[in-house]
């Protein structure tokens, strides 16, 4: 008798142990597939820069529509940019590039823009923050 327990607890045991592996093998997949959208949708980003600015020196109409448009692919896979410019500044979601005249700790200004995806940042805003002086007039 105590060894048909001593079985049943063992098998009860692997049981278990095996759905507890499928558990860990489910979470380890999904974090896969996050961690391999996130890298594709980084790497889309450095794109979009690269758009930007030739929009900036060709003014072109046809180039804006394929901007916006790939702005709103983005937007619908989750994908926002964060707010810097006028903001205070967020070691968590910006990198300091440059100290300038302004308000102390006021991001002045945007180098490079940086975007979220969820919870999680893409990439952090390169930014220009004020270091307390103010500008003097001439």
């Amino acid at each position: 008798m105590k060894k048909i327990k001593d079985l049943e607890s063992k098998w009860k045991r692997a049981l278990a142990d095996y759905a507890n592996l499928e558990k860990r093998i489910a979470r380890e997949k999904e974090n896969f597939v996050k961690f391999s959208n996130a890298q594709l949708l980084e790497n889309f980003l450095s794109i979009l820069d690269d758009l930007e600015l030739c929009q900036n020196h060709l003014k072109d109409q046809g180039l804006v529509l394929t901007i916006n448009k790939f702005k709103d692919l983005l937007k619908n896979e989750g994908v926002e940019e964060i707010k810097a410019e006028g903001e205070e500044f967020n070691p968590h979601l910006m990198d300091a590039v440059e100290t300038v005249a302004g308000p102390k700790n006021k991001v002045m200004g945007v180098s490079r823009k940086g975007y979220r995806w969820g919870d999680k940042v893409l990439r952090v805003a390169k930014v220009k923050v004020g270091g307390g002086q103010l500008r003097k007039e001439i």
